[in-house]
């Protein structure tokens, strides 16, 4: 996690990770609305790259995608930072792919098409979370 602050709160940090374009274009502005620093890839080497030189708070990731796919790219962020949460987001959605996210540590599995809302409830929650845990 970031520890520095500035003013009353820290900004969590979220890398966004989603082969299809229009779903990094979608979410950024709106977490950007909320006040969160936002980061988005299409590919998942970038991605990944990204995540060594740097540690995020929140990590959105698509399932299904060229190079490393999700579970990959979920395995990768909990070795290099077990407290960064992972969520999951598909359009292949099974009770399988469910069940094997959240053992290899994902806190949430979102099916798409989904709702911008669930996605920032979901992203809220942690913030609470981690405000709550911080105090």
């Amino acid at each position: 996690m970031t520890t520095e602050t500035n003013g009353t709160s820290k900004r969590l940090r979220i890398l966004i990770l989603d082969d299809e374009p229009i779903v990094c274009k979608r979410l950024k502005p709106a977490f950007q609305k909320q006040g969160y620093e936002v980061e988005t890839f299409t590919d998942s080497s970038s991605a990944m790259d990204r995540l060594k030189e740097t540690s995020f708070d929140i990590v959105i990731t698509d399932l299904k995608m060229e190079g490393a796919d999700g579970m990959q790219v979920l395995s990768t962020v909990k070795a290099l930072a077990p407290e960064t949460r992972v969520i999951i987001i598909t359009g292949f959605a099974t009770l399988e792919t469910a069940k094997e996210s959240y053992r290899k540590g994902a806190l949430d599995f979102v099916a798409k098409p989904f709702k911008l809302g669930d996605i920032l409830d979901c992203v809220r929650k942690i913030e609470q979370e981690q405000r709550g845990g911080a105090q």
